[in-house]
Protein backbone atom coordinates (compact mmCIF):
# COMPACT_ATOMS: atom_id res chain seq x y z
CA UNK A 1 0.00 0.00 0.00
CA UNK A 2 1.46 3.30 -1.03
CA UNK A 3 1.43 6.66 1.30
CA UNK A 4 -1.27 8.21 -0.52
CA UNK A 5 -3.50 4.75 0.05
CA UNK A 6 -2.31 5.41 4.10
CA UNK A 7 -3.62 8.89 4.21
CA UNK A 8 -6.81 7.46 2.31
CA UNK A 9 -7.48 5.17 4.96
CA UNK A 10 -6.75 7.48 7.72
CA UNK A 11 -8.62 10.29 6.38
CA UNK A 12 -11.79 8.30 5.70
CA UNK A 13 -11.38 6.68 9.40
CA UNK A 14 -11.41 10.24 10.70
CA UNK A 15 -14.20 11.24 9.03
CA UNK A 16 -16.08 8.49 9.63
CA UNK A 17 -14.91 9.07 13.81
CA UNK A 18 -16.02 13.07 13.67
CA UNK A 19 -19.16 11.78 11.91
CA UNK A 20 -20.17 9.30 14.18
CA UNK A 21 -19.27 11.56 16.75
CA UNK A 22 -21.53 14.22 15.64
CA UNK A 23 -24.17 11.65 14.94
CA UNK A 24 -24.14 10.69 19.23
CA UNK A 25 -24.36 14.39 19.91
CA UNK A 26 -27.35 15.38 17.99
CA UNK A 27 -29.15 12.29 17.64
CA UNK A 28 -28.58 10.48 21.23
CA UNK A 29 -28.87 6.92 20.79
CA UNK A 30 -32.17 6.26 22.94
CA UNK A 31 -33.89 8.25 19.73
CA UNK A 32 -32.08 5.37 17.44
CA UNK A 33 -32.11 2.24 19.18
CA UNK A 34 -35.81 1.53 19.03
CA UNK A 35 -35.26 0.77 14.83
CA UNK A 36 -31.71 -1.49 15.58
CA UNK A 37 -34.67 -4.45 14.53
CA UNK A 38 -35.57 -2.98 11.31
CA UNK A 39 -31.94 -1.13 10.48
CA UNK A 40 -30.44 -4.81 11.37
CA UNK A 41 -32.65 -6.47 8.42
CA UNK A 42 -31.99 -3.92 6.25
CA UNK A 43 -28.47 -3.88 6.81
CA UNK A 44 -28.51 -7.62 6.52
CA UNK A 45 -29.47 -7.31 2.77
CA UNK A 46 -27.41 -4.40 1.83
CA UNK A 47 -24.45 -5.86 3.59
CA UNK A 48 -24.49 -8.91 1.42
CA UNK A 49 -25.51 -7.49 -1.45
CA UNK A 50 -22.35 -5.02 -1.29
CA UNK A 51 -19.84 -8.02 -0.44
CA UNK A 52 -20.91 -9.84 -3.48
CA UNK A 53 -20.31 -6.94 -5.59
CA UNK A 54 -16.45 -6.12 -4.14
CA UNK A 55 -15.74 -10.14 -4.45
CA UNK A 56 -16.63 -9.39 -8.13
CA UNK A 57 -14.55 -7.02 -8.91
CA UNK A 58 -11.77 -7.92 -6.91
CA UNK A 59 -11.53 -11.08 -8.38
CA UNK A 60 -12.29 -9.65 -11.84
CA UNK A 61 -9.07 -7.23 -11.52
CA UNK A 62 -6.94 -9.92 -10.14
CA UNK A 63 -7.80 -12.30 -13.34
CA UNK A 64 -6.76 -8.96 -15.50
CA UNK A 65 -3.70 -8.32 -13.18
CA UNK A 66 -2.78 -12.50 -13.98
CA UNK A 67 -3.60 -12.62 -17.47
CA UNK A 68 -1.14 -9.04 -18.01
CA UNK A 69 1.42 -11.11 -16.10
CA UNK A 70 1.18 -14.09 -18.18
CA UNK A 71 0.88 -12.32 -21.55
CA UNK A 72 4.50 -10.56 -20.64
CA UNK A 73 5.86 -14.14 -20.65
CA UNK A 74 4.30 -15.08 -23.43
CA UNK A 75 5.68 -12.30 -25.52
CA UNK A 76 8.66 -13.15 -24.12
CA UNK A 77 8.75 -16.87 -24.91
CA UNK A 78 7.98 -15.86 -28.66
CA UNK A 79 11.11 -13.49 -28.54
CA UNK A 80 13.25 -15.96 -27.21
CA UNK A 81 11.88 -18.52 -30.05
CA UNK A 82 13.08 -15.48 -32.70
CA UNK A 83 16.08 -15.39 -31.16
CA UNK A 84 16.95 -18.64 -30.85
CA UNK A 85 16.04 -19.21 -34.80
CA UNK A 86 18.00 -16.56 -35.93
CA UNK A 87 21.31 -18.32 -34.31
CA UNK A 88 20.52 -20.82 -37.06
CA UNK A 89 19.84 -18.74 -40.21
CA UNK A 90 22.59 -17.68 -42.52
CA UNK A 91 24.40 -14.08 -42.59
CA UNK A 92 23.28 -11.31 -42.48
CA UNK A 93 19.92 -12.04 -41.85
CA UNK A 94 20.78 -13.94 -38.82
CA UNK A 95 22.81 -11.92 -37.11
CA UNK A 96 20.49 -8.64 -38.19
CA UNK A 97 17.62 -10.59 -36.50
CA UNK A 98 19.70 -11.56 -32.83
CA UNK A 99 20.72 -8.01 -32.96
CA UNK A 100 16.96 -6.74 -33.36
CA UNK A 101 15.00 -9.20 -31.00
CA UNK A 102 18.04 -8.46 -27.59
CA UNK A 103 17.83 -4.34 -29.03
CA UNK A 104 13.56 -5.59 -28.58
CA UNK A 105 13.65 -6.66 -25.05
CA UNK A 106 16.00 -3.62 -23.62
CA UNK A 107 13.88 -1.67 -25.13
CA UNK A 108 10.82 -3.10 -23.86
CA UNK A 109 12.49 -3.69 -20.37
CA UNK A 110 14.32 0.04 -20.38
CA UNK A 111 11.80 2.52 -22.34
CA UNK A 112 8.67 1.04 -22.74
CA UNK A 113 8.03 -0.25 -19.45
CA UNK A 114 7.87 3.01 -17.57
CA UNK A 115 5.95 4.12 -20.41
CA UNK A 116 3.49 1.92 -19.89
CA UNK A 117 2.54 3.90 -15.89
CA UNK A 118 1.61 6.58 -18.39
CA UNK A 119 -0.53 4.33 -20.88
CA UNK A 120 1.63 5.28 -23.24
CA UNK A 121 4.20 2.67 -25.50
CA UNK A 122 7.84 2.78 -27.51
CA UNK A 123 7.13 3.99 -31.47
CA UNK A 124 10.83 1.96 -30.67
CA UNK A 125 10.06 -0.92 -29.81
CA UNK A 126 7.05 -1.30 -32.27
CA UNK A 127 9.32 -0.24 -35.19
CA UNK A 128 11.32 -3.15 -34.27
CA UNK A 129 8.62 -5.62 -34.42
CA UNK A 130 8.23 -4.14 -38.06
CA UNK A 131 11.69 -4.68 -38.84
CA UNK A 132 11.95 -8.47 -37.14
CA UNK A 133 8.66 -9.19 -39.66
CA UNK A 134 10.10 -7.53 -42.37
CA UNK A 135 13.54 -9.51 -42.00
CA UNK A 136 11.83 -13.01 -41.55
CA UNK A 137 9.27 -12.39 -44.30
CA UNK A 138 11.96 -10.97 -46.73
CA UNK A 139 14.02 -14.57 -46.33
CA UNK A 140 14.02 -17.08 -49.49
CA UNK A 141 15.14 -20.59 -47.91
CA UNK A 142 17.15 -22.52 -49.86
CA UNK A 143 17.15 -26.09 -48.41
CA UNK A 144 14.54 -28.36 -46.59
CA UNK A 145 16.66 -27.34 -43.22
CA UNK A 146 15.99 -23.20 -44.15
CA UNK A 147 12.46 -23.69 -44.58
CA UNK A 148 11.39 -25.46 -41.78
CA UNK A 149 13.30 -22.76 -39.46
CA UNK A 150 11.60 -20.20 -41.89
CA UNK A 151 8.30 -21.35 -40.83
CA UNK A 152 9.08 -21.48 -36.95
CA UNK A 153 10.40 -18.12 -37.39
CA UNK A 154 7.23 -16.71 -38.78
CA UNK A 155 5.24 -18.15 -36.27
CA UNK A 156 7.12 -16.67 -33.35
CA UNK A 157 7.19 -13.22 -35.05
CA UNK A 158 3.54 -13.43 -35.69
CA UNK A 159 3.25 -14.62 -32.07
CA UNK A 160 5.53 -12.06 -30.71
CA UNK A 161 3.48 -9.51 -32.32
CA UNK A 162 0.29 -10.87 -31.48
CA UNK A 163 1.49 -10.79 -27.46
CA UNK A 164 2.90 -6.91 -27.65
CA UNK A 165 -0.62 -6.04 -28.76
CA UNK A 166 -2.60 -7.66 -25.94
CA UNK A 167 0.21 -6.37 -23.64
CA UNK A 168 -0.88 -3.04 -24.94
CA UNK A 169 -4.37 -3.08 -24.26
CA UNK A 170 -4.10 -4.29 -20.99
CA UNK A 171 -2.41 -0.57 -20.14
CA UNK A 172 -5.23 0.45 -19.63
CA UNK A 173 -7.76 0.13 -16.58
CA UNK A 174 -10.44 -2.27 -16.04
CA UNK A 175 -12.91 -0.94 -13.90
CA UNK A 176 -15.07 0.96 -15.86
CA UNK A 177 -16.35 4.47 -14.28
CA UNK A 178 -19.97 3.38 -14.15
CA UNK A 179 -18.48 -0.17 -11.47
CA UNK A 180 -16.68 2.55 -9.62
CA UNK A 181 -19.60 5.15 -8.62
CA UNK A 182 -21.55 1.72 -7.72
CA UNK A 183 -18.49 0.41 -5.79
CA UNK A 184 -18.18 4.17 -3.32
CA UNK A 185 -21.94 4.46 -4.09
CA UNK A 186 -22.47 1.32 -2.22
CA UNK A 187 -19.46 1.60 0.29
CA UNK A 188 -21.08 5.08 1.50
CA UNK A 189 -25.00 3.05 2.22
CA UNK A 190 -22.99 0.26 3.68
CA UNK A 191 -21.29 2.30 5.95
CA UNK A 192 -23.96 4.71 6.62
CA UNK A 193 -26.55 2.27 7.70
CA UNK A 194 -24.51 1.42 10.60
CA UNK A 195 -25.56 5.31 11.95
CA UNK A 196 -28.70 4.38 12.72
CA UNK A 197 -28.03 1.82 15.31
CA UNK A 198 -28.47 3.01 18.65
CA UNK A 199 -26.02 1.84 21.46
CA UNK A 200 -25.69 2.59 24.39
CA UNK A 201 -22.07 1.87 24.26
CA UNK A 202 -20.58 4.69 22.33
CA UNK A 203 -16.99 3.42 22.16
CA UNK A 204 -18.14 -0.66 20.87
CA UNK A 205 -20.40 1.44 18.44
CA UNK A 206 -17.55 3.54 17.20
CA UNK A 207 -15.11 0.11 17.20
CA UNK A 208 -17.73 -1.38 14.69
CA UNK A 209 -18.33 1.51 12.42
CA UNK A 210 -14.58 1.60 11.96
CA UNK A 211 -13.64 -1.61 11.84
CA UNK A 212 -16.15 -2.13 8.54
CA UNK A 213 -15.20 1.51 7.23
CA UNK A 214 -11.62 0.42 7.23
CA UNK A 215 -12.39 -2.68 5.73
CA UNK A 216 -14.46 -1.27 2.66
CA UNK A 217 -11.68 1.06 2.25
CA UNK A 218 -8.81 -1.13 2.19
CA UNK A 219 -11.22 -3.11 -0.68
CA UNK A 220 -11.67 -0.25 -2.74
CA UNK A 221 -7.88 0.28 -2.55
CA UNK A 222 -6.99 -3.38 -3.41
CA UNK A 223 -9.33 -2.66 -6.12
CA UNK A 224 -7.43 0.55 -7.00
CA UNK A 225 -4.05 -0.98 -6.98
CA UNK A 226 -4.82 -3.45 -9.46
CA UNK A 227 -7.11 -1.79 -11.38
CA UNK A 228 -4.49 -0.65 -14.01
CA UNK A 229 -1.77 -3.72 -14.64
CA UNK A 230 1.32 -1.60 -14.71
CA UNK A 231 0.94 0.81 -11.82
CA UNK A 232 0.27 0.80 -8.39
CA UNK A 233 2.02 -1.28 -5.99
CA UNK A 234 0.98 -4.65 -7.33
CA UNK A 235 2.27 -3.48 -10.63
CA UNK A 236 3.92 -6.25 -13.59
CA UNK A 237 7.23 -6.32 -13.93
CA UNK A 238 9.23 -6.99 -16.79
CA UNK A 239 10.66 -10.18 -15.46
CA UNK A 240 10.13 -12.07 -18.16
CA UNK A 241 12.63 -9.65 -20.07
CA UNK A 242 14.81 -9.23 -17.66
CA UNK A 243 15.21 -13.11 -17.48
CA UNK A 244 15.55 -13.74 -21.57
CA UNK A 245 18.16 -11.08 -21.50
CA UNK A 246 20.35 -12.54 -18.35
CA UNK A 247 20.40 -16.22 -19.95
CA UNK A 248 22.12 -15.54 -23.42
CA UNK A 249 25.08 -16.68 -25.08
CA UNK A 250 27.67 -14.31 -26.42
CA UNK A 251 26.03 -12.32 -29.46
CA UNK A 252 27.61 -13.73 -32.98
Amino acid sequence: MSWSDVFILLGTLAVSAIALWLLQHFVPHRLRETHNDVAGFIFAAVGVMYAVLLAFVVIAVWQNLDSARQTTFKEADALAGVYWISRELPLPLGSQLEHNTLEYARTVQDTEWPLMSQHRSSPQATQLVYAMRSEVLGFTPADARQQVLFEHAVTHVEELASERRERLTEVDDSVPTIMWVALIAGALLTVGFTYLFGLSNTLAHGLMVLTLTALVVVSLLLIKEMDFPFTGVTRVEPTAFEVFLSRLPPPR
